[in-house]
């Protein structure tokens, strides 16, 4: 038989390191606060989770489902369905209902059905589940987790509380990130926490399955292996090749930067979007810098719509070549 640790050993870490209580989530101390009130006050209402991906709302629901139920319970009491899986009106008429309109004969409150990915059903099935929310209120209770507020028909926002889980920020996602670090023995350097943080883009499930990834593949996590790793454009390439757009001659920057796209394994999508960053820092005249930038985001447009990059290629360094002219007073 196998230990506990060594039972959690095969676990990805952003699953082994999933907060088990509410009071250990490192961000949204607000709602955080506000949900253990209704806990201790028995008024928990249908709850309605929405943000950007990997800032805590399933683990927030989770925990409170874990401090609502006592492991004996949990299963008894707690349905967890992903909509995108079962998007249509099949899953509400289905496991939802069947589950909401039963009670268990020996457990007094009320159930917990948490619905995440709730912006992939369809109309048809966010108005059905209207009917059982209201229905139901008295033996369950509903968390709709979703990305996109808008998705959600107004009738299902109208019956819950929304809360609103933002980017996380540094400050927030270092200490969780230092945890990790020293429970797995990871060798990691400043430049390598630093890269992670500006690769996560506030989303905390991004930052660990990235260090997960890289310490498995590299045995160290550095900047350069970072970006190896997720296949990202490091800085100084980035820089090089900006270098290159404003001082060399046409064919020669269109080569060099070809040259380094296949010997890096780039994208010049992903070239770009760092490049937008480096750009808005230039000191160019107005009227070049928003005729540049304009025309960044078209070749964006277009490489998203499946161009090839060879020929985008060619429309970036235009563009570039275009701004170093001074126009006319």
């Amino acid at each position: 038989m196998l230990s506990n640790s060594k039972k959690g050993t095969s676990l990805p870490w952003v699953e082994k390191y999933r907060p088990a209580k509410l009071d250990d989530l490192i961000s949204h101390e607000d709602i955080i606060s506000t949900i253990n009130k209704f806990i201790k006050e028995d008024q928990l209402p249908h709850l309605l989770f929405y943000g950007p991906p990997g800032t805590g709302k399933t683990s927030t629901i989770l925990a409170c489902a874990r401090q609502l139920y006592k492991p004996a319970q949990f299963n008894s009491m707690v349905l967890e369905l992903n909509a995108s899986d079962s998007r249509g009106i099949q899953i509400v008429r289905g496991p939802i209902l069947n589950f909401a309109s039963t009670r268990t004969m020996f457990n007094s409150g009320f159930k917990l059905i948490i619905l995440d990915e709730a912006d992939a059903m369809t109309n048809d099935a966010q108005n059905a589940l209207r009917r059982i929310i209201e229905k139901y209120t008295d033996n369950v209770r509903f968390c709709i987790i979703c990305n996109y507020l808008y998705k959600i028909i107004p009738a299902l926002q109208s019956r819950c509380t929304k809360f609103r889980f933002g980017p996380l920020d540094p400050e927030q996602i270092i200490p969780r990130l230092e945890h990790v670090i020293a429970e797995e023995k990871v060798e990691a350097t400043e430049d390598g926490k630093k890269a992670l943080m500006t690769l996560s883009g506030g989303d905390m499930r991004r930052v660990l399955n990235v260090l997960q990834s890289t310490w498995l593949a590299f045995g160290s996590v550095t900047e350069q292996t970072v970006y190896t790793c997720v296949g990202h454009p490091l800085p100084r390439d980035i820089q090089t090749i900006l270098h290159w757009l404003l001082n060399e001659s046409y064919l020669l920057a269109y080569c060099k930067i070809e040259e380094l796209k296949v010997n890096k394994g780039l994208a010049l999508q992903d070239i770009l979007v760092q490049l937008h960053l480096f750009v808005s820092k230039l000191e160019l005249p107005k009227e070049n810098m928003i005729n540049l930038l304009i025309k960044m985001a078209e070749i964006e447009k277009r490489l998203i719509a499946g161009t090839s990059e060879s020929v985008q290629l060619n429309s970036l360094i235009s563009a570039f070549y275009n701004s170093r002219e001074i126009p006319d007073n």
